[in-house]
């Protein structure tokens, strides 16, 4: 069984209850369709900074273990509760997510939970509520031991990606829903325009704050235990920035250099962007994404750190409405993708997705390499990376492109036969990334 656990104890009582909170935001989830990142945002504003976190724990945990959270109820209540009352089954599960995986005290968790009922306007449910949780309480030993017997989903995945994933890496399938189901490790992206990595590393152990290395990339370091952002030194000057390991390979696989005209596609929320400028200051850097919110994150960014590129709004297939006719020396394709290799960090992407929705983001993926080959430059070098460990939008994509397309060449990632870079979440590694460099002939 995933454990997760959770020193954070909130007994102090508040204007706000965080559990009703809580459950609006999965209810908007899992009822709207709306995902995590869009949602929490808003939500945080309404709770103090300290409650911030405990608040994203506790959601994000109820989309790591959802199907057990599910299998647990409808063990304990005969008919589920429906349509307006459906945020109540959210605030259960809330509820028992608690009691499950934190070490919230049993009596705050219950007290907090129940009391949700009177912020979500229905104080009537209190009782069934409080039932269902102490109910709970008294088989919870007995229903997790059911939990484990492989009679429910005992992969926390959704059937049909669980089958993606199992047909497309036999051997390693496990491991890698396993790391899926882990919280995710905390990558540091050491600015060199400042230090070293290692004189970075020197500051962390001043700090108190226990890193470590990788040999493998450079500019990285990982947090043995995740810690806030403020108290990283040097944060808000732009020392660091918070970048898995795989997401820092795009750049180092990129190249940039000093002088060149370099392209960022789909570049929200910007860590690429600046990671390419913390590498060549003195490249010109177009940034484009599609998304304006997310565009707002990308200025964000590259005011922290004190650097600069033009950003604009613009559609990767319709480069002629942004790009005034300019070719690229260098082209960063970030493409839009499944998100299946950072599930750990977006839990809620397991139900978010739809099988049919991989065809359509491989037809996307594809409308875009076309549209925008032709503003690479005569030996110019494409990166087209995903967040994606799915063949079809990856190895499969880049095979078809090699043979549309004559003047591309493969360089250094991959061969014909199996085009590109595949790495798959690790527990304490990378998330799952693919990357394949391109060459204009």
């Amino acid at each position: 069984m995933l454990t997760i656990v959770s020193s954070l104890d909130h007994t102090m009582k508040n204007t706000y209850n965080l559990r009703s909170i809580a459950a609006k935001a999965i209810t908007q989830v899992l009822e709207q369709g709306q995902s995590l990142s869009t949602v929490l945002p808003e939500l945080q504003q309404k709770v103090s900074d300290k409650d911030k976190a405990l608040l994203q724990e506790l959601c994000f945990g109820v989309m790591r273990v959802l199907p057990q959270l599910e299998w647990f109820i409808s063990q304990l209540m005969e008919k589920p509760l429906k349509g307006k009352q459906r945020i109540f089954h959210y605030l259960i599960m809330v509820g028992i997510y608690q009691l499950t995986y934190t070490r919230i005290p049993a009596h705050a968790a219950l007290a907090e939970t129940v009391n949700g009922a009177i912020n979500l306007k229905k104080p009537q449910l209190k009782g069934l509520i409080n039932g269902v949780l102490r109910q709970f309480q008294r088989q919870q030993h007995e229903l997790v031991e059911q939990s484990n017997n492989h009679d429910i989903n005992p992969h926390l995945h959704p059937k049909w990606l669980l089958e993606r994933i199992q047909n497309a890496y036999p051997q390693v399938w496990k491991d890698i829903v396993d790391a899926n189901n882990q919280k995710p490790p905390m990558w540091l992206r050491v600015n060199q325009l400042h230090h070293t990595t290692d004189q970075y590393l020197t500051l962390l152990e001043e700090a108190d704050i226990r890193a470590e290395m990788d040999i493998n990339h450079p500019h990285a370091i990982r947090l043995v235990t995740p810690c806030p952002v403020n108290t990283l030194p040097g944060f808000e000057k732009g020392w660091v920035t918070i970048q898995d390991r795989s997401a820092q390979r795009c750049a180092e696989l990129l190249a940039p250099s000093n002088g060149e005209s370099i392209l960022d596609l789909c570049a929200a929320p910007g860590g690429k962007t600046t990671h390419i400028l913390e590498v060549a200051p003195k490249s010109k850097v177009l940034a484009i994404d599609i998304d304006e919110q997310r565009i707002k994150r990308v200025n964000e960014n590259l005011q922290r750190l004190n650097l600069h590129a033009v950003v604009k709004k613009g559609d990767g297939r319709l480069p002629q409405e942004w790009a005034a006719g300019e070719q690229f020396d260098r082209i960063l394709l970030d493409a839009p993708c499944s998100a299946t290799g950072v599930i750990r960090r977006h839990p809620d992407i397991k139900w978010l997705r739809r099988n049919e929705d991989i065809n359509q983001l491989v037809t996307l993926q594809t409308e875009i390499l076309d549209a925008i080959w032709p503003y690479l430059k005569k030996n110019g070098t494409l990166v087209y990376a995903t967040c994606s460990i799915l063949p079809q939008e990856n190895s499969e994509q880049i095979s078809s492109f090699l043979k549309r397309h004559t003047d591309a060449i493969l360089s250094e990632t991959g061969t014909l036969e199996s085009p590109g870079i595949q790495v798959v979440p690790e527990v304490t590694g990378g998330d799952g990334f693919f990357y394949a460099r391109l060459i204009k002939q």
